[in-house]
């Protein structure tokens, strides 16, 4: 028997992302996870609202991103909030702190999921603050954008 296609329709995104901030740049960087957390992320159990990522000793970690418990895990389980390393280049690393380094810039988690070889991914964004005008520019933005589409439907 030849190897089965896994599922790979797991897709998290955090919606806030580009409501809060100006994407400037994406990165595309893998997880280390454990067990339990892959098998509780292949269920679609996981959320990037309110994460962050750092740059710690020449590494990028991800902060404060849920991933439910496992449902079977027992005595092995893993908390489900805890810090997870992200696997990049040197290179992408060095840039990244960079950016991490001026002010109003921050590196956030835009979306998770699970690519053709069933390894999770995550893309960053080196993203900048909107300002109260510019969420309002944004909605308006989208608020035309869905007018058109009803006046051509009609």
């Amino acid at each position: 028997m030849g190897k089965e296609k896994l599922s790979n329709s797991v897709t998290i995104k955090n919606k806030r992302a580009t409501f809060d901030y100006e994407l400037l740049e994406t990165f595309t960087a893998g997880i280390v996870l454990t067990g339990t957390e892959i098998k509780s992320v292949r269920l679609g159990k996981a959320s990037l609202v309110d994460t962050y990522c750092v740059v710690e000793r020449k590494e990028i970690w991800v902060k404060n991103m849920y991933i439910a418990e496992y449902f079977y895990g027992t005595y092995n389980n893993h908390t489900a909030r805890r810090d997870r390393k992200l696997l990049l280049n040197r290179k992408e690393i060095r840039k990244i702190e960079a950016a991490a380094k001026n002010s109003g810039f921050t590196i956030i988690p835009t979306k998770l999921f699970i690519n053709d070889k069933g390894l999770v991914k995550i893309i960053l964004a080196i993203a900048k603050g909107k300002k109260e005008y510019d969420k309002r520019q944004s909605l308006k933005e989208r608020d035309d954008k869905e007018e058109m589409k009803r006046m051509f439907r009609h």
